[in-house]
């Protein structure tokens, strides 16, 4: 057993499992602020139940998303002490800011919405979700950043040995950030209204009785949906043009180019001397697969966002079941892209500074099996219960939701029964 590799596949496992949550919770919330804010302008009782209906799906997504994403916090310290070391300066300052706006921003103002149904005024309300929606970008922009930095960095100062940062206006503008936080973004959108509109051409598949709530929800995922792709194809080839300047061997392993290749060697061999500092051939496969599924994805949207007229979609039927087959495919997308970035970064945890081999954590190779056998077996637990309930939840519709309904206080039921 090799340390490094195990150190590898547990951190590549971790971060899929939480970038599903995320990508999921950051479309969600959006669309559910832009639903409250029709329902409290028009006061038409359908956007307070989708409201209702999408915020508790979403709740239950973010609710286990945070806990896998404390999980992966634990392994900078455990397995890659190294990185730590040299450069934790760097990115450890916009990973404290991310866990200030996710834990002490973002969940605040989520428990006051959750628990402010009925209760506060309705324009209180309203913002409260949409300051969960920016803290929710600024805390994926914070986590960019740090990841930035690894990929291309920035605003830094090498002090015996260690990193430190020395320009944080640099490190935001970071050429490896901005299209990277747009193309993230988008996907988000893709993945949003791709599950509003898998979910919602199930309930007109049975036939349910609450039509109108599920052929709105229909509508906004299915104008959300191309809208996230064509934003994703355009930032995802913006990124590429960024990548041939700071990364060029990544690119052109993924195009798989002969000629790209022995140019990236050459700048390779001048910049570094000696070595081997290609990334593995195989991240052509994710790539293509992310690639072609968004153009897929897109254009079948597309032709579904054509079919809203007249209401074509639900007549036709087979367009719902198509929008239920492809619900899930924009987060495999999203981790085969993930995968492309990080291990197309290899063999460098920080391009150009610090290998991954130097960044890893001098500990035997059983420990980290262990640590990796349970922190699978923890996160592939809360992946199978986040399905689960939602699900269950979506199942039952937006007649039985639990979010924003009033519970009797039992002592004064008590007391009105005497």
């Amino acid at each position: 057993m090799d340390t490094l590799l195990l150190a590898r596949l547990q951190f590549a496992t971790t971060t899929s499992f939480h970038f599903l949550f995320v990508t999921l919770s950051l479309g969600l919330v959006v669309l559910v602020a832009a639903m409250q804010t029709v329902y409290t302008i028009t006061g038409k009782s359908v956007y307070a139940r989708m409201t209702k209906f999408w915020g508790t799906l979403y709740v239950i997504n973010y609710a286990l998303g945070i806990v896998t994403g404390l999980v992966m916090e634990f392994q900078f310290g455990m397995n890659w002490s190294g990185l730590t070391q040299a450069a934790g300066n760097v990115f450890g300052a916009p990973l404290a800011l991310e866990t200030l706006v996710a834990f002490f921003v973002e969940a605040t103002f989520l428990g006051m919405w959750i628990f402010g149904w009925n209760r506060l005024p309705k324009w209180v309300h309203l913002a409260l979700i949409w300051l969960v929606a920016v803290a929710a970008y600024v805390s994926a922009l914070w986590i960019l950043a740090a990841n930035a930095f690894l990929q291309h960095p920035v605003g830094y100062a090498a002090r015996d040995g260690v990193v430190v940062l020395t320009d944080l206006k640099a490190l935001l503008a970071n050429i490896s950030l901005t299209d990277a936080f747009l193309h993230v973004a988008s996907a988000a959108a893709l993945a949003g209204g791709m599950f509003l509109a898998g979910i919602s051409s199930w309930h007109l598949i049975k036939r349910t009785s609450e039509t109108e709530v599920f052929r709105r929800s229909l509508r906004w995922g299915v104008v959300a949906a191309p809208a996230g792709g064509y934003s994703i194809i355009h930032f995802g080839f913006l990124q590429e043009v960024a990548i041939e300047q700071y990364q060029p061997m990544k690119l052109a392993v993924m195009y798989q180019d002969p000629h790209r290749l022995e140019l990236a060697r050459q700048a390779m061999l001048q910049r570094f001397g000696q070595g081997d500092f290609a990334p593995p051939s195989w991240i052509a496969v994710p790539y293509q697969v992310m690639m072609n599924g968004a153009f897929v994805l897109t254009l079948t949207t597309s032709v579904c966002l054509l079919l809203l007229f007249r209401n074509w979609i639900a007549r036709l039927r087979v367009p719902l079941y198509v929008l239920l087959a492809m619900a899930p495919l924009p987060l495999v997308l999203v981790v085969m892209g993930w995968i492309v970035r990080e291990v197309g970064r290899q063999p460098w945890a920080v391009y150009g500074l610090l290998t991954t081999e130097q960044a890893a954590s001098p500990i035997p190779p059983v420990l980290v099996l262990a640590s990796y056998i349970g922190f699978t077996l923890v996160l592939g637990a809360l992946v199978v219960l986040d399905y689960w309930l939602i699900v269950k939840f979506a199942r039952r519709g937006p007649r039985h939701t639990p979010l924003g309904t009033t519970v009797a206080e039992p002592a004064r039921d008590r007391l009105m029964a005497f």
